[in-house]
């Protein structure tokens, strides 16, 4: 289970393979997940499927992974980090 204090972050950083790491706001991180899921065509993990509606996949992804495998072999990542003032 993730920890209680990445909830409390500013600021995300998402990895894509093939792409620039990408630093996003966490409802920006929380809209590209829904996109990713919308375009996803496997089988949801298990802790997805009890959930109806995409939003709803997309928040719990947000609030308690840091990793999906999108095709395999290949998976996004995001990790909560605190940028320097």
């Amino acid at each position: 289970m993730a920890d209680a204090t990445m909830y409390s972050e500013d600021m995300f950083v998402l990895l894509v393979p093939g792409n620039e790491e990408v630093f996003m706001e966490p409802d920006e991180l929380l809209d590209k997940l829904k996109i990713m899921l919308e375009q996803y065509s496997g089988v949801l993990p298990r802790d997805l499927q009890k959930f109806d509606l995409v939003d709803q996949q997309a928040q719990h992804l947000r609030d308690t992974a840091c990793e999906f495998e999108v095709t395999p072999g290949v998976s996004w990542q995001w990790y909560a980090v605190r940028l320097e003032k």
